[in-house]
C-alpha cells in the first residue's frame, strides 16, 4: 500500500468532515489493511481504517448495518481512491473486557434478524458448491506460475471429492437464518464497551447462511469442536435465533455443516490470498499447511 496514498486519503476525508488532520498511532498493520487511532486538538480520538482490496466496501457495510439498528462503530467519513478505502470511525476506546459466548449469542441473534444486507453479496446453495471448483481454480493457477506443485496432491484430490458432493451437501445454505453474515465472527471482532457492545471488521460481510457465523465464533485455529458448536447453536436459538438454525440440510446435523462449509469457505479464501492478495512465495509453505488441515476437516465433517 501507498503510504503517500493512505496520508492523502486521511487529509482529505478529514477536511470534508471539517476536521482538522490530527497526529497518528498505528495500532494495527497488515498486509491488506491498517488501523491507527486519531488524536484531534480538543482532545477527541477517531480510529483511521485503511484497507486495499478486497476490503474496499466496508464503509457501506458499517454504514448499512448501521440502519438496519446493528450497533456498529459510526462512519464520521470515508473515501476510495486508487483501489484504497480510507475511513474515519468514531473510538469506541479500550474494552472493558473479552467478549464471552454469551455476548456473541445476543450479538448473533441481533445481526441475523436485521434481515437482508443491502448491496452485499449473496451465498446461497449455489455459491457453496461453487468453492471447491473456485479453490481447484486457484491451485491450478498456482501451479502454472511453479508454486503449490509438490506435496499438494492430496490437497487436490480432497477437493475433487468434495466438489462432487458439494451439490447434494449444499444443500439447505437458505435455509433461515439467512440474510446478514458477519463472516468474521470471532470474540475479536466484538467490542465490549461501557456502553455496551458493536460489532467490528464488516469487510467481507455478506447475505447467507447465518450458520457459518456461529461456526466462525470459535475461530480455525483448534481443530473444529460439533459438540461444542451445538451446544451454542441451541443456546442462541434459546437466546431467540431462528429455530431453523436446528435443522438438518444436506443430509447432516447443523452443526457439522455449519463447521464443514466455514473450512471450505476459509480453504478458498486462503487460496485465493495466496496467488492474488496477498501473492507471496515465501509464505506458501505456511498457507499449504493451514489448506491442508481445513480441507481435511472439511471433507470429514462433509462426508465426501
Amino acid at each position: 500500500m501507498d503510504p503517500q496514498l493512505i496520508s492523502d486519503l486521511l487529509t482529505a476525508v478529514c477536511a470534508a468532515a471539517g476536521r482538522p488532520e490530527p497526529p497518528r498511532e498505528p495500532m494495527r498493520v497488515w498486509s491488506l489493511s491498517g488501523v491507527e487511532r486519531l488524536t484531534f486538538p480538543d482532545g477527541t480520538t477517531a480510529i483511521y481504517k485503511y484497507a486495499t482490496e478486497p476490503f474496499t466496501t466496508e464503509d457501506r457495510a458499517l454504514r448499512a448495518a448501521a440502519t438496519a439498528g446493528i450497533p456498529v462503530p459510526e462512519v464520521i467519513g470515508s473515501l476510495v481512491r486508487g483501489g484504497l478505502l480510507g475511513m474515519v470511525i468514531e473510538d469506541l476506546g479500550e474494552p472493558v473486557r473479552d467478549a464471552r459466548d454469551s455476548d456473541g449469542i445476543v450479538a448473533a441473534v441481533a445481526l441475523h434478524a436485521a434481515g437482508r444486507a443491502p448491496a452485499a453479496p449473496d451465498v446461497d446453495n449455489e455459491a457453496l458448491a461453487a468453492l471447491p471448483t473456485l479453490s481447484l481454480g486457484h491451485l491450478s493457477r498456482l501451479r502454472q506460475v511453479g508454486r503449490w506443485v509438490e506435496g499438494t496432491q492430496d490437497i487436490a484430490d480432497l477437493l475433487h471429492s468434495l466438489a462432487g458432493a458439494a451439490r447434494q451437501r449444499a444443500d439447505g445454505g437458505t435455509t433461515a437464518p439467512w440474510g446478514w453474515t458477519h463472516s468474521e465472527f470471532h470474540p475479536s471482532s466484538l467490542h465490549i464497551g461501557t456502553d455496551g457492545w458493536h460489532l467490528l471488521d464488516f469487510a467481507r460481510a455478506f447475505n447467507g447462511p447465518g450458520l457459518l457465523d456461529l461456526a466462525s465464533w470459535y475461530g480455525t485455529i483448534q481443530d473444529p469442536d460439533p459438540d461444542r458448536l451445538r451446544a451454542f447453536i441451541e443456546s442462541y436459538v434459546v437466546a431467540g435465533g431462528d429455530r431453523g438454525a436446528l435443522a438438518e440440510r444436506g443430509g447432516l446435523v447443523p452443526q457439522a455443516w455449519a463447521l464443514g462449509w466455514h473450512r471450505l469457505w476459509a480453504v478458498e479464501w486462503f487460496m485465493e490470498q495466496a496467488h492474488r492478495w496477498i501473492n507471496d512465495p515465501s509464505k506458501d509453505d505456511t498457507y499449504i499447511a493451514v489448506v491442508r488441515r481445513h480441507v481435511r476437516a472439511a471433507s470429514r465433517l462433509l462426508e465426501a
